[in-house]
This record gives C-alpha cells, structure tokens and sequence, in this order.
C-alpha cells in the first residue's frame, strides 16, 4: 500500500477528501466517506479504514464501537488527487445499519458474485462433509471435482446447443460452482484465471 499522503490535495475540499471504500474481493461500492491529512495518515499506518467524521468534527476509525472492521489493501487516488478509492478486506459490515453496503440491500453485484460464492466454498469446505456437498466434495480430492467440472462442462455444452436459456443458464452455474471448489481445492482463487486472462489480452494488445 503506497501512497504518498502529501500528493492528496486537501485544501480544495477545505481539508476533506472524499473516500470511496470498496470491497477488493466482490468490488463492491461499500460507503462513502471522508478523510483529512490525519485520518490518511492513521489509515497508512494501522491498515486499518480511518475517517473524519463530518457529523462528530473528529478522527473515527470503524469499528471502533461496532467491531466491524474494513482492513485496508490498496488505496488509489483519483486523476486530480483530490479523492480516494480504499480497497478493503471487511469483517462484519460496512453500514450502521448492520448492511454489507451503505448503498442499499443488495449484495455484491455482477462478477462480485463469483467472489462471494468463493467465500461460500472457504465457509463449506470446514463442515461436516455429511452435511454440506461442498465439504463432502472437497473431502474426496481434487481428482472427484475434476471429474464432476468434466461432468458438468459437457451438460453446459449440450445445453448450449439444444436447450433452452434457462437451461443453459443453470447448467453454465453448476460449471462455474464447481470449478470454483476445485480451484479452492487447489489452492487457487479465480482471481488467478483472471490474471491469466489480463497477461494475455496484455499480450494481445503489444502484438497490435
């Protein structure tokens, strides 16, 4: 996490910045806040989410009385270095009214979804095997779930050719699930596809 606090322009928003928290995980849009020099400078030091509190006049760290935390993973300024996105790691919620997001009930939107499910797959694969699919997927190694993503990429497929959208939609589903426990199962997260996906149109774009 580099930044250097004395590139933010604080004196435009008369000693405020406007902070943008995002979860880095699901990319969702979780609050909207304020900092002043102080503020930036704590969350720098502790990596933990620091704010000026508009309402108090003063310097709140979240979780302070709640014990929901957002522990702070990159922080990026905007072009004109007058405000701030906050990636963050959160434990609990970031609302006062106990919501994973200030901006409204739903939760992580579009391909946040593949994240939350990993974390879903992280929480399974602890349990009795005899009562959760997940555990008991993972419990027979990755040669099973292998062989159960084979299964389901030829239902997806024979879907895609003569089923209905639904179908096709549900079958492609049940594919991404499991592959998703087998990349946990391997130790991978999809953000690792997705890095090879970023090299590659990287690649793409350099041979013109």
């Amino acid at each position: 996490m580099i930044l250097d606090p004395n590139t933010i322009d604080f004196e435009k928003g008369n000693g405020l910045v406007p902070v943008v928290v995002q979860d880095a995980a699901t990319l969702q849009v979780l609050t909207l806040a304020y900092m002043d020099r102080a503020a930036l400078d704590e969350t720098l030091a502790s990596k933990e989410a620091t704010f000026f509190s508009r309402s108090r006049g003063g310097r709140w760290r979240k979780g302070e009385t709640s014990g929901d935390r957002l522990y702070v993973v990159g922080i990026t300024p905007d072009c004109d270095n007058d405000a701030l996105v906050l990636s963050v790691r959160p434990v609990g919620n970031a609302c006062h009214l106990n919501r994973t997001s200030c901006f409204g009930d739903a939760d992580a939107p579009g391909v946040g979804r593949i994240a939350r499910l990993e974390q879903t797959i992280a929480v399974r694969a602890a349990a009795d095997p005899s009562e959760s699919w997940t555990a008991k997927l993972i419990a027979q190694g990755p040669k099973r779930i292998a062989q159960k993503v084979g299964e389901e990429g030829v239902e997806t497929a024979l879907a895609g050719v003569a089923g209905p959208d639904e179908e096709l939609a549900s079958e492609a589903a049940d594919l991404i699930y499991h592959l998703l426990v087998l990349l946990h199962a391997r130790n991978m997260v999809f953000q690792d596809v997705l890095d090879v996906l970023a090299s590659r149109a990287e690649a793409a774009k350099d041979s013109g």
